[in-house]
C-alpha cells in the first residue's frame, strides 16, 4: 500500500504540474504580460547559460537569448503541448545557438578584436556566471579554486566534439533527465545514453592530467583512481565516468 500511495502521490504531482503548465500556456497565448514576465524570469538565466556554453561569447549569447525569446513569443500560438514548455524552449535555444555558432565561424572568427583584455582575465559573461554560480559562503581560496576548476572544465568541455558536448551540457550542467534530453534533441533514450558515455569518456581523458596535477591541492580525485569522479567548480559539478 505504501508503494501505491507513493506512486499515487507522484502521479498527482505530475498531473498538478501539467495542469499548472497548461494554465500558464493558456495565459501566454492570450498575451498576458504577467505570464510573459514569469516566463522570462523563469527561463532567461538558464537559456543564457545554455547558449553561452555553445557560442562562447557573452555578447553573442545575450543577442541569441533575445532571439530565442522572440521566437518563443512569436511561436507560442503554435505550441500545442506535445512536449513540456521547458523542452520546447530549450530546443529553440539549441537551434538558435547552433545557428549563431555557425555564423560566427563563417564571419566573426575572421575579425580581430581591438577591445582591451579584461584585467582579471574574465570576460563580462564569465564574470557574471561566476557571480551567479559561486556560493557566497565560500572562502576566498574556495572561490579561486572553484573559478579555476570551472574555467578548466568549461575549456575542455568546449573541445569535446558534437553531438556529445551538447548532451553533456544538458545532463551534467543543466541537470535534465534522459527523457527531457531525448525530447529536446529529438533522439532515442539509447542514443542519449550512448552520447553521454562517449562524451564523458572524452571529457575524462581531457581532464585526467589536470586532475592528477592539481587534485591534491583542490580536493579532486583523478578519474583513473575511481570509476566515477566529480570535477566541481562554482557550485556546478561534472561527473566523469571511467
Amino acid at each position: 500500500m505504501a508503494g501505491a500511495t507513493t506512486l499515487g502521490d507522484l502521479a498527482s504531482a505530475i498531473g498538478a504540474r501539467s495542469q499548472e503548465e497548461a494554465a500558464i500556456v493558456a495565459e501566454l497565448k492570450a498575451g498576458s504580460e504577467t505570464a510573459y514576465a514569469w516566463l522570462i524570469g523563469e527561463f532567461q538565466q538558464p537559456v543564457y547559460g545554455l547558449v553561452y556554453r555553445i557560442v562562447n561569447d557573452p555578447a553573442d549569447a545575450a543577442d541569441t537569448t533575445q532571439d530565442v525569446f522572440l521566437k518563443v513569443f512569436r511561436g507560442m500560438k503554435h505550441f500545442h503541448g506535445g512536449s513540456s514548455l521547458k523542452t520546447w524552449i530549450y530546443r529553440i535555444a539549441l537551434h538558435e545557438a547552433a545557428n549563431r555558432r555557425r555564423w560566427w565561424f563563417r564571419h566573426k572568427a575572421k575579425e580581430t578584436s581591438i577591445e582591451p583584455a579584461e584585467s582579471d582575465g574574465l570576460s563580462p559573461g564569465e564574470n557574471a556566471m561566476q557571480v551567479a554560480l559561486t556560493d557566497p559562503a565560500d572562502s576566498p581560496f574556495d572561490n579561486v579554486a572553484h573559478r579555476e576548476v570551472q574555467h578548466r572544465v568549461e575549456e575542455e568541455l568546449r573541445k569535446v566534439p558534437e553531438p556529445y558536448r551538447t548532451t553533456l551540457i544538458l545532463r551534467d550542467l543543466e541537470d535534465m533527465s534522459y527523457e527531457e534530453i531525448a525530447e529536446v534533441l529529438e533522439i532515442s533514450l539509447g542514443t542519449v545514453k550512448s552520447r553521454l558515455t562517449r562524451g564523458r569518456d572524452a571529457l575524462r581523458q581531457r581532464l585526467a592530467s589536470y586532475v592528477r596535477e592539481v587534485g591534491n591541492e583542490l580536493g579532486l580525485t583523478a578519474p583513473s583512481q575511481d570509476k566515477r569522479s566529480q570535477v566541481a567548480g562554482g557550485g556546478r559539478r561534472v561527473e566523469v565516468i571511467s
